[in-house]
This record gives C-alpha cells, structure tokens and sequence, in this order.
C-alpha cells in the first residue's frame, strides 16, 4: 500500500477517489445552476458557478501534487497538512495556520 507523500493516514488511490469524489460533485452543481440558470438570479448564480470552477481549478492542481509527490505538504511553510484536514478538503494547499495568513 502506497501512502501519499506526508500523509501517512491516506493511500494515493483514496486521495485520487477524494478528488474524484468532490470533481464529481462539483461538476453535478455546476450542471444544477446551469440548468436552472432561467429561473436564477443572475448575479448569484454566476457567482456560484464562479465558486465551483475555482474549486475545480484546486482538484486538477491537488491532483498534480499527487502526481508530483507533494501532495500533503503545505504550500506555504511545507510542513505536513494533517490528515484530518484533507479528509475534509482533500484539494487543500495550506495548513490552517498558512491558509488563515493568507485570509
């Protein structure tokens, strides 16, 4: 079992279903607002989709840390993003410290 580069908790094979999993759902509303973009205020509605492709923009660049073996690490102060941090955000960049500076 291949574990992800200072991620000791996950395998790249879940990192890669993480991923895939919030691409997946991501993709799923995208297609919602578009399909309901008649009945949807406009100014919400483009920013939601705006919201998602920047979330989507994230997924490609965590997979090509995956790919690159770097993923894990914070962009930042390059210590180790805790495990827990990226079960929730598995596209993440920054530990919570860096990603609070960076707020």
């Amino acid at each position: 079992m291949t574990t992800v580069a200072r991620s000791p908790n996950m395998t790249v094979h879940e990192a890669r279903q993480r991923l895939q999993h919030e691409r997946n759902s991501r993709l799923t509303q995208l297609s919602a607002i578009e399909d309901g973009a008649a009945l949807a205020d406009g100014d919400l509605a483009t920013a939601r989709t705006a919201a998602i492709r920047r979330v989507l923009t994230e997924i490609t660049a965590a997979e090509d840390r995956l790919t690159g073996d770097t993923y894990g690490t914070c962009q930042g102060c390059k210590t180790r993003i805790p495990g827990e941090r990226l079960e929730i955000l598995p596209y993440v960049r920054y530990c919570v410290r860096c990603q609070q500076r960076a707020a």
